[in-house]
């Protein structure tokens, strides 16, 4: 986004949706709506995602890269979600039952769905395959033996795979080295074993191979390394496709910058042909924060502000880890700015905190924020769309914030905000 027509250049506008924009007033806009009114109008925390954006990113990916995308749900899913992904005959990497549940609700092909995941249960998998999910990909000898007892045709499997691989970020999210819970280890001959056990079974299609390497990777070298580890480890291996999990990170942070999705699906196509992975397979990447994470916001309204003379000064908010867990779970760092006051200087240091019974739950630890911020504003936190809706919990029994998207035409609400009967409907 090009700052200069956005407004002053102190706002990080990289780190906003594209649809951003500033009034004459210094207040943020999402394609000509103001947030104030957005605010008023859902209350707050809210959620705030860019639909034309997430469009335009599926896009991106499908116009520079020869292989097959599959979003990956965990980053961000509900119907709507669900039904971008269909209307962009996008594939879908599902991790759970519930995953694929709502995308088969929001009209999403159920032969485009790959189904994840370490633990499946008996029950996952026989649903998987009685809705004819196109792929599992199968993570254990556990999961083997299950799928051989449901397994009345030939089911299209494939076989993860630890490749070795220490992708340089947070070890929560690393999981292409040796000592994962994931997949069958190269280096001990597993990965080879199972491969040969599915291949040679009548009960399975083994027509793929996965590998991932973790997630919110900036180093495009670590990706062309993956592309020529699988090289290496499928030369005389038959399979259809090869999937390459891991995912591009993205700039949280004024500071920092992220490789575009052409700059990574380019990197990954050179490297399939130089390395000959990709001659007669397809390459498949399982996209997720990079589609969303951009694409999303999340308004808050400042309710207590305390300050400490010589320590720190607090504002706190509406929200918090109920609705953003990672600062807690990665210690993930954000921006926060004064949404009807971008114009002004932010230049006061404060810790953004949420409303939780935890010290931890600090939403930005070094905020800069203008120096007379006041009780009742509205802050807005960029970068939120992935890792926070659908890491959301009721903590504390507080409920969960809505969601909507916007585009040129205005905003439609998504997912309603959780009331208060919601939290007792289970409940016996």
């Amino acid at each position: 986004m090009d700052s200069s027509s956005h407004g002053p250049r102190a706002v990080p506008w990289h780190l906003f949706p594209d649809g951003a924009g500033v009034d004459s007033r210094g207040e943020l806009l999402i394609h000509g709506l103001s947030v104030t009114e957005l605010a008023q109008e859902m209350a707050t925390p809210l959620f705030v995602y860019d639909e034309q954006q997430i469009r335009s990113r599926f896009q991106e990916a499908k116009k520079n890269f020869s292989g097959k995308i599959a979003y990956a749900a965990k980053a961000f899913f509900c119907k709507a979600m669900a039904e971008i992904v269909a209307d962009e005959e996008i594939h879908l990497d599902a991790a759970s039952m519930g995953e694929i549940y709502v995308a088969l609700s929001g009209g999403v092909d159920p032969s485009k769905i790959v189904f994840h995941g370490n633990n499946k249960s008996l029950t996952e998998l026989r649903f998987a395959v009685e809705q004819k999910v196109g792929l599992i990909v199968v993570d254990s000898f556990d999961e083997i033996e299950r799928l051989e007892k449901l397994a009345t045709f030939p089911l299209r499997v494939g076989v993860r795979i630890t490749p070795g691989i220490e992708a340089h970020t947070h070890e929560f999210i690393r999981t292409g080295q040796d000592d994962s819970k994931f997949g069958f280890n190269v280096q001990n001959g597993d990965a080879a074993t199972a491969i040969s056990m599915l291949s040679r079974s009548p009960k399975f299609d083994m027509i793929a191979v996965h590998a991932h390497i973790g997630s919110q990777i900036f180093s495009l070298s670590s990706f062309r390394q993956e592309v020529e580890v699988l090289s290496t480890f499928l030369a005389g291996v038959e399979v259809e496709d090869v999937i390459l999990g891991g995912g591009l990170g993205v700039a949280y942070l004024r500071d920092e910058r992220a490789p575009s999705i052409k700059e990574w699906v380019q990197v990954i196509d050179d490297a399939g042909r130089r390395s000959g992975l990709s001659k007669g397979r397809s390459l498949v990447i399982e996209p997720g924060r990079s589609i969303v994470a951009t694409a999303g916001l999340t308004l808050y309204e400042v309710g207590t502000i305390k300050r400490i003379p010589g320590v720190r000064d607090y504002i706190s908010v509406d929200g918090g880890m109920s609705d953003n867990p990672r600062p807690v779970l990665y210690g993930s760092g954000y921006e926060a700015l004064a949404a009807k006051r971008l114009f002004d200087s932010h230049d006061t240091r404060f810790s953004v905190a949420g409303k939780h019974c935890e010290s931890g739950d600090v939403v930005v630890r070094d905020a800069k924020l203008p120096s007379d911020i006041s009780v009742g504003e509205l802050i807005v936190t960029p970068v939120t769309g992935a890792y926070g809706f659908s890491m959301s919990s009721n903590y504390n029994k507080v409920t969960r914030p809505a969601v909507i998207f916007v585009d040129q035409s205005g905003y439609r609400v998504v997912v309603r905000r959780e009331t208060l009967e919601d939290l007792v409907r289970n409940d016996i």
